[in-house]
């Protein structure tokens, strides 16, 4: 069951929620997934998500700085130009 899943993480997963192992390996595959984008991927698309939720720039700077310091591999700290810069070119 490798498919770049950590086979440890699915056991945890299996032992503490009692989800079938195959059911916890998709979820960890899937969490994995999520947070396999980099830094410059994830402000791009949530920059496009806060948009369309017709948030001002002004506050999605803020909210992406946020999101950055809470993500479990913490990404580089990025001034608001560099956020602009990843999202406009």
């Amino acid at each position: 069951m490798n498919d770049g899943v950590p086979t440890e993480l699915v056991r945890y997963v299996v032992a503490s929620t009692g989800l079938p192992e195959r059911v916890a390996a998709r979820v960890v595959a899937d969490v994995v997934g999520y947070f396999d984008e980099t830094a410059e991927q994830f402000v791009r698309r949530r920059h496009a998500e806060l948009q369309a939720r017709e948030l001002r720039n002004a506050e999605i700077w803020q909210r992406l700085d946020a999101e950055l310091a809470q993500r479990p591999v913490a990404a580089p700290t990025f001034t608001e130009r560099q956020l602009r810069r990843i999202v406009y070119g």
